[in-house]
């Protein structure tokens, strides 16, 4: 019998998850019933909002139970089938978790073409990430050509995303990011007009230098003291998406919110939060658009790639860390 590992959520993290706050399990897998498929878990996806789903608290989305597996989301092929709808061989995206094998009614799960983009970039650019800044910065930033975009996060899944569709649009964009590596790569790779380095020097003074003529939208991942910064920045009229607060997901103190808002008053501004789901109609909307502009080259896709499932943890660190470039995904 086919053993299948997981890893369930052992207990509630305080601060920075750590290994223990997981069980890394051993299963034997049962056998289909009518209408159920088995999937073996290809890739995973690893993401900040991970984090928030870990806590026992109120939000957008149900926590991870005690003793469930881990929520993510996954990319992977069926290996065994008693559903018409899927065959032996399909390629499927959906979120079944931290685990090398699946069971599923098929509910959620999605066939995937993976002849014509591989596998993980469906959990990246045309995945999660890739709408979230698709809908978040065309549905609420508005950009308009000739505006100035600035994102944080920038070489993260969304934000890479975020500053290419803003070219696409026509406005300069400006990324902030830790690292000289990756403010040169969104910048000589990706076509930012310009980066910010956090880790190396003065965000206003960068930003200013940047922005010349303020800041039009900005695209917030990481909150706290950043986008305090920007908020003394922005033009009438700006429009700050809040996607996003990287820096706070693991605060053991109360969560520091923006201290500048009245910059929202002063500039007739508009600052709104959103979760994609509330996009997930339009999902197929999003997924052709980002499609063609990467037949196109317009858009470009970027996997961070680990290896191993029992590397889970430590992976998953990397977000807070700052140690991915691109979508970080798991190899199982």
């Amino acid at each position: 019998m086919t053993k299948n590992q997981q890893f369930r959520l052992a207990s509630r993290p305080v601060g920075m998850p750590k290994r223990s706050d997981w069980d890394f399990v051993t299963d034997d897998i049962p056998q289909l019933n009518e209408g159920e498929i088995l999937i073996k878990t290809s890739f995973i996806s690893l993401d900040p909002a991970m984090r928030g789903w870990m806590n026992d608290a109120k939000s957008y989305i149900p926590p991870v139970g005690i003793g469930e597996v881990m929520r993510a989301g996954t990319a992977g092929e069926v290996v065994a089938s008693q559903n018409p709808d899927f065959k032996v061989g399909d390629k499927v995206s959906g979120a079944w978790g931290v685990q090398e094998y699946a069971i599923s009614n098929g509910k959620g799960i999605v066939k995937v073409d993976a002849s014509y983009m591989p596998l993980e970039v469906y959990l990246g650019t045309l995945g999660m990430p890739g709408l979230t800044a698709y809908f978040g910065l065309l549905e609420l930033g508005l950009p308009k050509e000739g505006e100035t975009v600035v994102v944080s996060g920038a070489a993260g899944a969304v934000g890479i995303v975020v500053g290419q569709i803003a070219k696409i649009k026509g406005c300069r964009v400006v990324g902030i990011a830790g690292g000289k590596d990756k403010c040169e790569w969104v910048v000589n790779e990706l076509g930012f007009d310009a980066c910010v380095d956090y880790k190396n020097e003065d965000v206003k003074k960068g930003l200013r230098a940047a922005c010349p003529q303020g800041i039009d939208v900005y695209f917030d991942n990481v909150g706290g003291e950043i986008l305090d910064i920007v908020l003394a920045q922005i033009n009438k009229y700006a429009r700050i998406v809040i996607c996003g607060a990287i820096s706070q997901y693991n605060n053991t103190t109360p969560m520091r919110g923006p201290s500048n808002y009245i910059q929202l008053l002063v500039k007739s501004a508009r600052m709104e939060g959103f979760v994609v789901f509330d996009y997930a109609k339009r999902y197929p909307e999003g997924v052709m658009q980002m499609a063609q502009w990467m037949r196109e080259g317009k858009l470009k896709s970027r996997e961070h790639v680990v290896e191993g499932l029992a590397n889970f943890p430590e992976t998953l660190l990397m977000l807070f860390e700052g140690k991915n470039t691109g979508k970080l995904v798991l190899k199982i």
